[in-house]
């Protein structure tokens, strides 16, 4: 890892993206029980063993008999209860009590709602309207999925409603991709541990416990280490010490400034750099290399800078080696609340608030400020060389919260 490295323009974001997806490592495939996999990517597509429902079934309470004996009346034969179905056939004049869910007995063909229908012992008497289709409150088998239905794509990110599915669709088991191992390094003679006395010159270690929190909405399994002081030495060892890992995010010290180890220390810990640069504000001088099998993402040290690549960078590499069919953040057009300045060199990322209808960019946006960032729960992204944009402007917007990063 040479400085000529340097000379070579920053990549775009989008170019640095699929490059760093690229790298992303192949982890081994595990059986996990569904009801245990929120979070997971599928790594094999699900497809139904079962028809649901696996026969008709009623949508509402009333009583199941044939639409061809309309107007009645009928004599009630029988009850069909969800879980305890009638045994018998519906025939000409007869009709059975049913409930929501319950399977709807051979020979009916509608459900009369029993708001519209009036009983008298085991006689029945249509007094409402009866339902138009006839079939209209019946959920026929197969509605929802029937067997050999593909139900889940790969790559498909599994949460609550993807659980039910698949148990519904007869899958105990799901395969997917073992949680990645994480190592998070903080950087910088000017880290001090978090709650412990500073010196003068210190700051708290902020940097890696944020990056791990954000780590830990994928299926990780994250390591801290530091801070780790800017020592060639002791930035090689804590490189050795997170030999393990799939992925290690360091936070700080990419950059090439006299105090700047990251690149260095990886040089002597035998990992070869893939790219180095992003043209993008905050966080231009991101680092990726590779041990191996090993990718390590070096981030720059600024909070806002940490913050705005793990986004952008490591939570899509996490997502990447989890199996994810899309493992890069969207963004959705939502209007300005006030007129925006004109681009810069470098595609921005600004910290914002949406109210609900409209974004607010934050007054600070240093990217050594911590307090903006909190109260952001937006990222707007402004593109390289974009002009400046007048209230109601639709520009693209990160979402934080629904992110679940906020």
């Amino acid at each position: 890892m040479t400085d000529g490295a340097v000379k070579t323009p920053p990549l775009t974001l989008a170019q640095a993206q699929r490059r760093l997806i690229a790298l992303a490592p192949a982890l081994p495939v595990e059986h996990r029980a569904a009801a245990e996999c929120a979070g997971f990517y599928l790594a094999h597509p699900v497809t139904a063993q079962r028809s649901q429902p696996d026969a008709p079934l009623s949508a509402m309470d009333g009583y199941a008999l044939r639409a061809a004996d309309l107007p009645g009346p009928w004599t009630v034969i029988g009850e069909s209860a969800a879980g305890h179905p009638f045994a018998g056939t519906v025939g000409t004049g007869q009709a059975a009590r049913i409930s929501t869910g319950a399977v709807v007995p051979d020979g009916a063909d509608m459900v009369l709602l029993q708001e519209d229908a009036t009983r008298n012992g085991d006689a029945l008497l249509l007094t409402g309207t009866p339902p138009s289709p006839p079939e209209r409150h019946i959920r026929p088998a197969g509605m929802d999925f029937s067997e050999a239905a593909p139900l889940l794509a790969h790559g498909t990110r599994i949460g609550a409603a993807q659980i039910a599915l698949a148990i519904a669709g007869g899958h105990q088991y799901l395969r997917v991709r073992r949680p990645v191992n994480v190592v998070v390094i903080d950087c910088g003679d000017e880290l001090g541990a978090p709650g412990k006395p500073l010196g003068p010159h210190q700051i708290p270690a902020s940097n890696g416990p944020m990056l791990a929190a954000m780590a830990a909405l994928c299926p990780v399994k994250v390591t801290r280490i530091g801070p780790v002081p800017d020592d060639l030495g002791q930035l090689a060892a804590a490189f050795e010490k997170a030999a393990h890992a799939d992925i290690v995010v360091t936070s700080g010290g990419a950059s090439v400034g006299d105090h700047d180890l990251i690149r260095p220390a990886l040089e002597a810990a035998g990992a070869a750099l893939d790219f180095w640069r992003v043209a993008i504000k905050p966080g231009k001088p991101l680092l990726v290399a590779r041990r191996g099998r090993q990718v390590i993402l070096g981030l720059p040290g600024n909070p806002a800078s940490a913050f705005v690549t793990g986004l952008l960078f490591m939570l899509p590499l996490l997502r990447a080696a989890l199996g994810a069919a899309e493992p890069l953040p969207r963004a959705i057009p939502v209007p300005l609340a006030h007129d925006m300045a004109a681009g810069g060199s470098r595609t921005e990322f600004l910290r914002a608030r949406w109210d609900g209808a409209r974004v607010t960019l934050d007054a600070l946006q240093d990217s050594g400020a911590l307090t903006p960032l909190a109260r952001a729960n937006a990222l707007v992204m402004r593109p390289a060389g974009a002009p400046a944009a007048p209230l109601g402007t639709d520009v693209p917007v990160y979402m934080l919260e629904s992110a679940g990063i906020a």
